[in-house]
């Protein structure tokens, strides 16, 4: 089951073309040790809409995901934990992305193959979306991330002005409910886990 994340970037070779002055949130931003600090901690996965079918299938079958960004600024890496809830079951899994600086892009490797998506910024530092084949009719998407599962008005708006700006309707948009997380016992023991490793050392 590929991760909430993920279904945001496994797409085609992303196009960084101009975008409409109209759209300026729908422009990947060069990446810098300053957006590695906005996006590190804990996010929230709130919501997506993919023309591609198999990644709707997916993003409609978590019930709700949140997940932990930890860069590596020198190697260029995000080290992913990512918790969702699927089929009223916890899934846990850990991964490496790749930051590609210049190009506002982070990837994965997955069945060997490297998936790319961009990472837009929104006005509110507390949010953020990841854009995947944005000129490709077929296969366009964006995901959206808070830093809590509850969302003001405004930023559910940006949301909703970046689908429209890439030519997708609202009404395609899948939504998690955070309430269905069945993750937080396994996150505490993790948590517990750590902290032990780090009096330990």
């Amino acid at each position: 089951m590929a991760l909430p994340w993920a279904l945001a970037v496994l797409s085609l070779l992303p196009v960084l073309d101009a975008q409409s002055p109209a759209c300026p949130n729908v422009t990947a931003p060069p990446i810098t040790n300053a957006t590695l600090d906005r996006i590190s901690g804990r996010w929230y996965y709130i919501g997506s809409a993919f023309r591609n079918p198999e990644y709707n299938v997916s993003a409609r079958s978590i019930q709700a995901a949140f997940f932990y960004f930890s860069p590596n600024y020198v190697e260029d890496k995000i080290i992913l934990r990512d918790y969702m809830t699927i089929g009223n079951k916890c899934i846990y899994n850990t991964s490496i992305l790749t930051v590609y600086r210049e190009n506002g892009t982070i990837s994965r490797h997955e069945s060997g193959r490297e998936h790319f998506a961009d990472l837009l910024f929104t006005k509110d530092p507390k949010t953020f979306m990841l854009a995947n084949a944005r000129t490709d009719e077929q296969n366009k998407g964006l995901s959206f991330y808070a830093d809590k599962p509850e969302l003001t008005q405004e930023q559910m708006k940006e949301f909703h002005e970046a689908i429209s700006c890439l030519g997708i309707d609202k009404s395609e948009i899948t939504y998690t409910d955070q309430k269905k997380n069945l993750c937080g016992p396994l996150e505490k023991q993790h948590e517990e886990e750590r902290k032990k490793e780090n009096e330990g050392s």
